[in-house]
């Protein structure tokens, strides 16, 4: 059983890379925060030039307090703890159904070739993410 965990796995991550999904993981409010309170208060203090120079100030120290809380939902899946990945499976596994496959290539080749199964993986796939690791998911453009 632990190959075709492994072989979920790493379907997730495939279908999260072909849709270059990221997540943003909690705490990307503070840097928001940082952007807008600084802006205001250079708005106070300096008026129109006061709110460029604060929100630039601003921007540049919520970039450094958010920085290494973008990733690739990739990169987020490997780093799951095996009781979260067998939580994932799970829910993977019942959207899977009965089907039966020997490898990784041959997995990915039947959901990639099945739209409907493909969109309610990622969709799955997408809800745990959010639910579980209270992460929000975007797509990069």
């Amino acid at each position: 059983m632990c190959h075709r965990l492994d072989d979920v796995m790493k379907l997730c991550c495939e279908l999260s890379a072909n849709q270059q999904i990221q997540t943003t993981v909690k705490g990307s409010g503070k840097g928001a925060a940082a952007a807008g309170g600084l802006a205001f208060a250079g708005g106070l203090v300096g008026g129109p030039l006061g709110i460029a120079v604060g929100g630039a100030v601003g921007g540049l120290l919520g970039c450094w307090l958010t920085s290494g809380q973008f990733k690739p939902l990739p990169q987020i899946i490997m780093e799951l703890s095996p009781h979260q990945q067998q939580q994932l499976y799970g829910s993977l596994l019942a959207v899977l159904g009965d089907i039966q496959w020997t490898d990784l290539a041959q997995l990915t080749a039947l959901v990639m070739g099945n739209a409907v199964l493909k969109q309610q993986l990622t969709a799955t796939l997408l809800g745990y993410i959010s639910k579980e690791l209270q992460a929000q998911v975007h797509y990069v453009d």
